[in-house]
């Protein structure tokens, strides 16, 4: 993994879903292009930099769950993002330190900060992957990929806020499936996604006109929509709900689900 040569392949002058992410959530790992893109966003959704914080929490009680409850040692993180307070790694090695992650993301600036995400406790492992979700065969086949986790045991894949990236174009449920089939029974898929549940007809022609402005591709979808990527696995009581209503702390307030407009769900895979 070379951050030099990472560094040489950062694009200043296009906007990136992780550098616009960091962005709205107080990082300064971002540039003009990144900022300008997430304003444009903000100019249509005010509340964007609430949904960023939420759905960064509702990643971290997944991740308590999922290794507390579940039982879960092994996490594929797909669209990591850059690093931040709580990484996946950090939570589940703190409840079992044999955990294993694997991190992939496309942005070559997330690469130059990895060395953050590969502090692995010493009886677990991390690694992470310089890839691309468009093409998953090539993630599922990476021999970082096959030296960090074993597919014939439960891995946690997560897709968390990536998927509303994929517009219809890109065939993300054909996506998703490729990623799903060869995970082992009792696996679990973990997913975030922006919708369009909570606006009107002139509120959504707002925010695709916004998006467009940004730069990024990016598509709102239903709850029913959502659900669709879920097919044939079994939700993980509460379902399908708001990010901020799945299994919530009960210590603090939680924002309302139109201010935040993400849906959230786990679901295990037979």
């Amino acid at each position: 993994m070379n951050s030099d040569s990472a560094a040489d392949r950062v694009d200043t002058t296009k906007p990136h879903p992780a550098r616009r992410y960091d962005y709205w959530l107080g990082g300064k790992d971002n540039f003009a292009a990144d900022r300008e893109s997430a304003d444009a966003v903000a100019e249509a959704f005010p509340t964007v930099r609430l949904a960023a914080v939420e759905n960064r929490n509702f990643l971290r009680r997944v991740t308590r769950y999922l290794a507390a409850e579940a039982g879960i040692r092994q996490f594929l993180d797909i669209g990591t993002g850059l690093p931040t307070a709580g990484n996946v790694h950090e939570i589940a090695q703190g409840i079992a330190p044999q955990s294993r992650i694997v991190y992939v993301d496309n942005d070559p600036i997330v690469l130059v900060h990895a060395r953050h995400l590969l502090d692995s406790s010493p009886e677990g492992a991390t690694a992470y992957l310089d890839a691309d979700l468009r093409r998953p065969a090539e993630i599922l086949s990476h021999p970082d990929l096959l030296a960090t986790l074993d597919l014939s045991q439960p891995v946690a894949l997560m897709v968390v806020a990536v998927m509303h990236f994929m517009t219809d174009e890109q065939q993300p449920y054909e996506l998703l499936r490729t990623l799903i089939e060869p995970l082992a029974p009792g696996s679990y898929l973990v997913m975030s996604h922006a919708t369009s549940d909570h606006l009107d007809e002139d509120e959504l022609a707002r925010s695709s006109e916004a998006n467009q402005r940004s730069g990024v591709p990016f598509q709102l979808r239903s709850s029913a929509e959502f659900a669709k990527f879920f097919d044939g696995l079994t939700l993980v009581p509460p379902g399908i709900t708001a990010v901020t209503t799945w299994r919530p702390e009960e210590y603090r307030p939680h924002p309302r689900p139109e201010a935040v407009s993400m849906l959230g769900a786990v679901a295990r895979i037979p």
